[in-house]
């Protein structure tokens, strides 16, 4: 079974980084980006990157950020 974890601090942002675990990204209860990388983050923007072009940008305040977790 998985758990869902919020991402919200800093601190799980570079855990997530640093790991390169995937995860997701969804905006107005949508779901946005299904499996992608932080490749970067700051206070305003977070960047993924779910294929070798394919990089996106999220508004930090717009879009709630999770990721998913193996018992």
């Amino acid at each position: 079974m998985a758990i869902n974890r919020r991402l919200s601090t800093d601190l799980d942002f570079e855990e997530v980084l640093e790991q390169q675990q995937r995860i997701r990204v969804f905006q107005n209860n949508q779901l946005i980006d299904a499996s992608s990388l932080v490749v970067r983050f700051d206070d305003s923007i977070i960047v993924t990157q779910s294929g070798v072009s394919d990089i996106a940008y999220h508004n930090r305040k717009d879009c709630e950020f999770f990721v998913l977790r193996k018992r």
